[in-house]
């Protein structure tokens, strides 16, 4: 049960890399939450981040990552499409099809 609850919790733990070679998945950050795929609270703790729900905690070092995001300057580029919400019960997918992506 512990490594279960382990496994939830590093869901959403995400690294910013430098380089779009380095990344696991492309994101686009939309004007207009209507255009997002999945909208993204981040979290100030790491024990907050949620399990592919939006709630993202950005890591200091890429090894402490579930995933790692390279935010790409166009949206044609991007697998994801998301949007930064001020409240974490903003937070969540408005296209599930890509949900896989976070996985």
């Amino acid at each position: 049960m512990m490594t279960f609850c382990s496994l939830i919790a590093r869901g959403q733990k995400v690294f910013s890399v430098d380089y779009e070679s380095q990344a696991d998945v492309k994101v686009f950050v939309v004007k207009y939450e209507s255009q997002a795929d999945l909208k993204v609270y981040k979290v100030k703790y790491e024990s907050q981040a949620g399990d592919n729900d939006g709630k993202w905690f950005f890591t200091q070092y890429s090894n402490q990552a579930k995933k790692k995001v390279y935010f790409v300057n166009y949206e044609n580029q991007a697998d994801l499409k998301i949007f930064f919400v001020d409240y974490e019960n903003q937070a969540g997918w408005r296209n599930s099809n890509k949900k896989s992506l976070m996985y």
